[in-house]
């Protein structure tokens, strides 16, 4: 190797490297700057509550049937893990837990980056493209607090309402299969699952993992929008990029909140 070689080869790794602290540095910035404005978004709830209604209808359907067909998955499952052990009884519970603590937020925020995270991309992208940011910029409005801070509440505040459909579908297939085809005693399958299921240390921890996961995808969504190429195709990989970012994401925070939240 020559030693103009090495030399050009450390000078592109630099460059490569300067590149992604920036980028991480405007997200950074991007970051702080949407939750600065929260006071002001949340005093506009109409756009808000637009944004809620798009980014739910866009993925009630597909959340809702997949809850039920992970219902059923668990309800046989764990028929047959519990039968082992002669507690076929504790089903509730077992499906009950599995959505609320893990599935249900997980599954939700995975298939909520696939369906809206990409709708959002796209839209910002395409925005972006057509030079509609450019002309709010020029007309003195901000596009980050016109378009991007109510998009971001919307996911936020819809995903905890979207995990509540996931876990609730669920939980009626896994009673679907545990008791109407299977023959468990309907009282034990909803007593176990009372007793057992925690409103705060379970519920709660499931809707707060929901919130963090809301505030991840959306925010990955918008942020790929907004820095996409003005093309079809930088508007096109974007989109992939933040399905395969922000699915990452998740199942990284999925693990750092599991491991604090049921290590205090």
């Amino acid at each position: 190797m020559k030693p103009g070689d090495l030399v050009s080869g450390l000078a592109d790794l630099g460059q490569s490297v300067r590149s992604k602290l920036a980028e991480l540095g405007f997200a950074a910035r991007l970051f702080v700057k949407l939750f600065a404005l929260t006071p002001s978004t949340l005093l506009r709830f109409g756009l808000v509550r637009d944004q809620i209604f798009f980014l739910g209808n866009y993925s009630l359907a597909i959340i809702a049937v997949s809850g039920l067909f992970v219902g059923f998955v668990l309800g046989l499952q764990g028929y047959y893990t519990l039968q082992r052990y002669g507690s076929s009884e504790a089903l509730g519970l077992l499906v009950a837990l599995s959505l609320v603590r893990e599935l249900g937020p997980v599954i939700t925020a995975l298939l909520f980056a696939g369906r809206a995270g990409t709708a959002l991309t796209a839209e910002i992208g395409l925005m972006k493209a057509g030079e509609q940011l450019s002309a709010m910029e020029m007309m003195a409005v901000d596009p980050i607090r016109r378009i991007l801070a109510p998009r971001l509440w919307g996911g936020v505040i819809a995903m905890p309402l979207l995990a509540a459909v996931f876990s609730a579908v669920g939980i009626a297939g896994g009673w679907m299969v545990g008791v109407l085809m299977i023959g468990i005693d309907a009282g034990s399958f909803w007593s176990q699952m009372q007793g057992g299921v925690d409103v705060w240390r379970d519920v709660g921890n499931g809707v707060i993992k929901s919130m963090v996961f809301g505030v991840t995808v959306t925010f990955v969504a918008l942020y790929q929008g907004f820095e996409a190429q003005p093309t079809p195709e930088g508007v096109s990989r974007a989109t992939t990029r933040t399905v395969v970012v922000a699915s990452l994401a998740v199942l990284g925070l999925d693990f750092l909140l599991t491991a604090w939240m049921f290590s205090i």
